[in-house]
């Protein structure tokens, strides 16, 4: 039985290259599977109660389903895979970075000397850590992302804010100052770490508690029931940051603050909203981690075939 990830050995057994090519196509690939639902998660989080004179309008958008359909039925299939583009360019960089450095961050955290199972608060801290720290640098892929997501369909004449990724980039940048392009950077750090901690550390955990049960070996099945529970804990602790996130990055002069778009969507929303789109985020997290952890651990065992003497 082929050992659990960092159990007994924390240090990576296959090069940092090849653990960040591995982990850039494995994120790649599940943001190319399921960017539609998370355009449909966008749209639910920006969704904001409107008065229509005394009475509240019903909401455009209703659930994961009815909300990919509503898109698909008014602007088209391809709308829904609005942002693919920075959706990738995300990906490439933060998903290389926040899951390349997680073994050495963690080998750093619990020694180069280290012997048995890694702590879970060592796992949460490397994971915290790289979450922090890729996404600091792919900000502004993921505000760029955001707001071609969010871009829905438009009155004749009106033309688009953006024609593309790179042109999204260049009028931000022309428009807003380079500073712009990392609008949202305080949610989003608190996010993506939190929620990089709890992918990376649960999937760790997961993985290794499931190795310990007899008759359990490292293979498929094992890293789809591990993916689920690293998609099921990601929602559930980083569903209000992502919202917060989502709102300042759609619409940043709607805010002051983070502080501010937090106290305005309790305010006008309901605590309920900092869990819009509950659904379809875990939809798209939970099959996103199933297909990244799955491609993973097999885009690693490529690179270890080809690093092996």
């Amino acid at each position: 039985m082929s050992p659990p990830m960092a159990d007994h050995k924390p240090k990576s057994d296959i090069s940092f290259a090849g653990t960040f090519a591995s982990s850039a196509f494995a994120a790649s690939f599940a943001e190319l599977c399921t960017i539609p639902l998370d355009t449909a998660k966008v749209r639910l989080q920006l969704q904001k109660k409107s008065v229509a004179g005394d009475a509240l309008t019903l909401p455009k958008y209703k659930g994961m389903l009815g909300t990919v359909a509503t898109i698909a039925r008014e602007e088209g299939l391809a709308s829904l895979w609005k942002g693919i583009v920075p959706g990738l360019h995300r990906q490439c960089l933060f998903g290389g970075l926040r899951i390349g450095l997680y073994e050495p961050v963690k080998t750093l955290y619990v020694g180069d000397n280290f012997v048995g199972d890694v702590p879970l608060s060592k796992k949460v801290l490397a994971a915290l850590t790289t979450g922090a720290l890729g996404i600091t640098i792919a900000n502004p892929t993921d505000l760029v992302k955001v707001r071609l997501q969010a871009e829905g369909k438009l009155p004749p004449g009106v033309p688009r804010r953006y024609s593309g990724a790179l042109n999204a980039y260049s009028t931000i940048v022309r428009q807003e100052g380079v500073g712009a392009l990392w609008t949202g950077i305080g949610p989003n750090i608190a996010r993506n770490a939190i929620i990089n901690a709890a992918e990376l550390a649960s999937y760790d955990q997961v993985k290794q508690t499931i190795l310990k049960i007899p008759g359990f070996t490292d293979n498929v099945f094992t890293h789809l029931l591990s993916g689920l529970g690293a998609g099921f804990f990601a929602v559930c602790i980083g569903s209000p940051v992502d919202v917060v996130k989502s709102r300042m990055m759609g619409d940043s002069s709607a805010y002051k603050s983070t502080l501010d778009c937090f106290v305005k969507t309790l305010k006008n929303d309901g605590p309920f909203a900092f869990y819009k789109g509950f659904i379809p985020n875990f939809g798209r997290l939970g099959s996103w981690n199933v297909i990244m952890f799955l491609t993973l651990e097999q885009a690693k065992k490529f690179v270890r075939s080809i690093e092996s003497p």
